[in-house]
């Protein structure tokens, strides 16, 4: 505890407004020895019993908080009365006095709110930051990473010649006798020449050109944040590993969903047609809209998963009353992820610029239910198609829908619980005519694997049993999982796999390989890259460290008759 200054104490007051230094030092010495001298005295064991023996008790006095209680306690010893002239108390006493009025600090307490409302706490901050971001890329860790040359990866095809039932090529009767002649003059020639021999043979061909893309994206740390996270976190490494995880997951999009402009890809989606409005009574869980007013709008989007929508369809639109639910129903494009659908109500239609996105869904059918939404994102936001890029390439999901694969099946219902899986085993059947195909594997979006495992349960009449053995009797472990589907055509286990970002509603049917001796294709699906990614880190020209990724290529797929899709999926 630090006692105030002599000059305080002793100095120029209104006791004692004229002492010279000598005196002022004088007292303050006289002071700190009847400090000094005071006697103490500390409470042992013996002389608690012997208060206790006596009847008297032990008490113990409030000790002083602050410098001015202990200085003014210390005071009040007679011990330090009697050492002290009467003079130098009184000055002491007054001089306290005016330090208390002088110096209220010196009289408060320090408490979790005082003298900082924030308090003169210590903050556990654990360091560093947690980083709760997914990101799962199976479809890149899978498909072959290869070198691309030049603008774009060429290939030529052999689709079918005679006997192969493919590529449109037709078959011919093989026998002959002695006198069979066949002409064998050059295509074109002007004289015809006639052998004896068999029929010739055809084939069927296309060249194979896809364009390579340029990808890229960006972060930047500005100096003062790498340098106020010192101690905390390195926040330029933070980003380069943000920035490096965010490309991968681009890029697994984009090989799954992505759509291209380019020469030989898919294009833009076409926006939805039919769409019609139908009010009615809300069903089952279902939740009747609120905030209804005569008459609900819609227009509708051909859904392309992460990367956009179509166009906006025409308006439709049906009378409704506040407590029922309205069913929009659409005829979508091939290739198309599923609907998503905006809304508006009113006496008449209030234009897009009110007209409020409302949702989406995995067919073509749409059912909005509750308060009708009254902000978010307007239908006048939609100037233009997002579903397809220049700078882009067809990914798995376009190509499976797509005109070139081998079967696309718009379900637009739930999956069959009567014969569960019998949609797959359809699309199987379909392959194997086509061109033999065998596929590997079947992708799907989590909840439309749950809801194909409980397809095996939800029906009596389904041919699949459970059994409880004797040591399952208690303990028992509910829940079953499809993982394999057995290809009835060809006694094939396709594997059954969930992605973690494929939309709700698409199942693409993949073969990771053909079942062709001497095809020269090794893996149906790879990446060519003329450069695969890799990071940047810019020159400093600001007061910022700016970083970048890069890669040029495109995905390519060898055979896409050989893959397939379920699409239209609903939820159960």
């Amino acid at each position: 505890m630090a006692l105030p200054k002599a000059n305080i104490l002793f100095g120029d007051s209104p006791e004692a407004p004229s002492l010279s230094k000598a005196e002022v030092s004088r007292r303050f010495d006289d002071l700190m020895v009847a400090l000094t001298d005071a006697p103490t005295r500390t409470l042992g064991p013996s002389d608690v019993v012997q208060a206790f023996s006596e009847g008297r008790g032990i008490t113990f006095e409030q000790q002083p908080t602050t410098a001015y209680g202990a200085i003014t306690k210390a005071l009040g010893s007679p011990d330090i009365v009697k050492g002290l002239s009467a003079e130098a108390l009184a000055s002491v006493t007054s001089a306290l006095d005016e330090v208390k009025a002088q110096q209220p600090d010196l009289v408060k307490d320090l408490t979790l709110t005082g003298p900082i409302s924030t308090g003169l706490v210590a903050f556990d901050l654990e360091a560093p930051a947690k980083m709760l971001t997914p990101r799962p890329t199976p479809i890149r860790n899978r498909i072959p990473r290869r070198k691309g040359l030049g603008t774009s990866h060429r290939f030529k095809v052999i689709s079918g010649f005679t006997g192969t039932g493919t590529g449109g090529v037709g078959n011919i009767h093989p026998g002959i006798v002695d006198t069979t002649q066949n002409n064998f003059a050059p295509a074109g020639a002007s004289n015809s020449l006639y052998y004896a021999r068999g029929p010739k043979i055809s084939y069927a061909g296309y060249d194979k050109v896809v364009p390579y893309s340029q990808f890229s994206v960006s972060d930047a740390v500005t100096w003062s944040a790498q340098y106020a996270g010192q101690g905390y976190q390195d926040i330029r490494q933070l980003s380069r590993t943000s920035l490096l995880y965010s490309s991968m997951l681009l890029e697994e999009r984009m090989l799954l969903m992505g759509r291209g402009t380019g020469a030989g890809f898919l294009g833009a989606l076409a926006a939805p047609t039919g769409v019609t409005v139908t009010a009615r009574s809300a069903a089952g869980s279902e939740v009747g809209i609120s905030g209804a007013t005569t008459n609900v709008y819609v227009k509708a989007t051909s859904d392309a998963g992460d990367f956009g929508q179509s166009v906006l369809s025409a308006a439709a639109n049906s009378a409704v009353t506040n407590g029922q639910v309205v069913d929009v129903s659409v005829t979508l494009p091939a290739g198309a992820t599923g609907v998503r659908v905006y809304v508006s109500t009113g006496g008449s239609d209030p234009g897009d610029a009110s007209r409020w996105f409302a949702g989406k869904a995995g067919s073509n059918l749409f059912t909005i239910t509750g308060a009708l939404p009254t902000s978010g994102t307007a239908a006048s936001t939609v100037t233009g198609d997002t579903s397809a890029y220049a700078s882009g390439y067809d990914g798995i999901v376009p190509i499976c829908t797509g005109p070139e694969s081998g079967y696309v099946n718009r379900l637009n219902a739930a999956l069959s619980t009567t014969n569960p899986g019998s949609e797959f085993q359809t699309a199987f059947a379909a392959l194997y005519d086509a061109v033999k195909a065998d596929p590997d594997r079947i992708m799907l979006n989590g909840s439309d694997r749950k809801q194909l495992s409980d397809s095996l349960k939800v029906n009596s009449a389904s041919n699949y049993r459970m059994t409880l053995t004797q040591d399952q009797l208690t303990g028992v472990t509910i829940g079953d999982v499809v993982t394999t589907i057995i290809n009835e055509v060809t006694g094939k286990g396709v594997a059954v796999e969930v992605h973690p970002w494929l939309p709700q509603g698409t199942a693409p049917i993949i073969s990771d390989t053909l079942p062709l001796p001497d095809s020269e294709v090794s893996d149906v699906w790879a990446v060519f890259n003329v450069q695969d990614m890799m990071g940047i880190d810019w020159p400093v020209n600001q007061f910022a460290f700016e970083s970048s990724s890069y890669w040029f290529g495109s995905l390519v797929c060898y055979a896409p008759a050989w893959n397939g899709a379920v699409t239209g999926i609903r939820k159960a």
